[in-house]
């Protein structure tokens, strides 16, 4: 990430719809309608702490669009969350939704909080607080929220039950992401790791690489990179690097990904004295390693002007929301590197999230072969569509992908009107 100055993903956001918006050739008022959020809250709430002490935390929750269906998207816990970067997660939320073509718009919350340094019963207190305080703006018709950055399928259950208490009744569909036991579905932990394989696999195809063999470097080792690094390597590719907050490790000959994800648990850290599974590395450096297939799955705008033309990989697969900046893009393109963006590398989360909510609301239970089967046949038609767009119209992925999805949105604004 550049030092000095934060980039502003609301920025990069705006940007980019402006790109798809020109070769969509948009009507200037519907353009501004579509990049303009539907509702914001933001929310300053009391938390009782473990010493007894009261704690003032920040919270949001967006609405960027509901013109396809209700808003859908995660909850961030995360000390550097605010207001623009939910409003461009919010954004991509309402872009992905459509490129997989499913009913719904994008949102997106968050804390401002660091839950590293709190207890299991501080953010138990924050999440079910917070969740009052969204309250007016969330239900299964409405909003729906899922687990984002350090948040987990516990915290989805805080918020179900808190939800549930207030409307005095179980409402299981409020949340995607939720324990099995409460509603959750099958295959939906792994589901934004595996798509991110998914579509770089058919990256990969497309540009005729062996997945056997190919090198791959994983940026973050949580459920999105952890688990994508996990398909790799079951289908024959060498993981060489991967890597959390604190940095990465790096074995040209490849790492044992189950040994990496296992010190991870164990120690909370992937550069463990003693382990011996290879090279420490920055975050920094892990984006720069000669490679086949790069995932960056941990935030946003890690890959910039300043390392852009260091990139060494083939194919960049997005784990993560808005990885890549605008003008980082453009030198990633002239390079001839291969994106899959973030909306449609990553929509394997949303894509069961809704397979997650359907069979809520109609009390089904889908098995794990029947989910799998459905997302891999809905991530390869979105792959396929957005190829063949960028192929047609001579544009980058991302472009492709962003003129799929906001041409979908445009659409379906104009059918619907203006009221009144």
């Amino acid at each position: 990430m550049e030092q000095g100055k934060k980039i502003n993903s609301l920025d990069v956001a705006t940007k980019q719809v402006d790109i798809a918006a020109e070769r969509l050739k948009l009507d200037p008022g519907l353009r501004e309608k579509i990049k303009q959020t539907k509702l914001e809250l933001t929310v300053h709430f009391p938390v009782k702490m473990d010493d007894g002490s009261i704690k003032i935390f920040t919270g949001y929750r967006i609405q960027h669009n509901t013109t396809r269906g209700p808003a859908k998207g995660g909850i961030r816990y995360h000390p550097d969350v605010d207001l623009d970067e939910m409003k461009a997660l919010a954004m991509w939320m309402t872009w992905k939704a459509a490129v997989v073509n499913i009913p719904y718009g994008g949102a997106k919350g968050g804390v401002q909080c660091n839950p590293k340094q709190m207890s299991p019963k501080e953010l138990e207190n924050m999440t079910r607080r917070f969740t009052w305080e969204i309250a007016l703006m969330i239900g299964p018709d409405r909003d729906i929220p899922a687990p984002d950055v350090y948040t987990n399928p516990q915290v989805m259950a805080w918020i179900m039950d808190t939800y549930s208490i207030l409307k005095g009744y179980s409402v299981p569909g409020v949340v995607t992401g939720k324990p099995l036991e409460l509603g959750g579905s099958l295959g939906r932990y792994e589901a934004t790791g595996k798509g991110v394989f998914i579509t770089a696999q058919e990256a990969a195809a497309h540009l005729k690489i062996p997945i056997e063999g190919a090198r791959v470097v994983v940026q973050g080792c949580g459920n999105v990179g952890g688990i994508a690094a996990q398909y790799f390597e079951k289908a024959g590719a060498k993981v060489i690097a991967i890597s959390d907050s604190k940095g990465g490790i790096y074995n040209k000959k490849g790492l044992n990904v189950a040994s990496a994800l296992e010190c991870k648990t164990k120690y909370y850290c992937l550069i463990t004295p003693g382990a011996r599974m290879g090279d420490e590395i920055t975050n920094e450096e892990l984006l720069e390693l000669d490679c086949d297939i790069l995932v960056p799955a941990a935030l946003e705008n890690q890959i910039t002007p300043k390392n852009a033309g260091k990139i060494k990989a083939k194919i960049i697969a997005e784990g993560a929301n808005g990885p890549t900046t605008t003008e980082a893009d453009e030198i990633l393109h002239d390079r001839g590197i291969f994106i899959v963006p973030d909306i449609l590398a990553n929509a394997g989360g949303v894509t069961v999230s809704y397979f997650e909510w359907v069979q809520n609301l109609q009390e089904l239970l889908w098995n794990e072969e029947e989910i799998s089967e459905r997302l891999i046949r809905i991530l390869k038609k979105s792959f396929a569509e957005v190829l063949s767009i960028s192929l047609r119209e001579k544009v980058d992925m991302r472009t492709a992908a962003l003129m799929l999805g906001i041409g979908r949105v445009a659409e379906a604004t104009r059918l619907r009107g203006i009221y009144p």
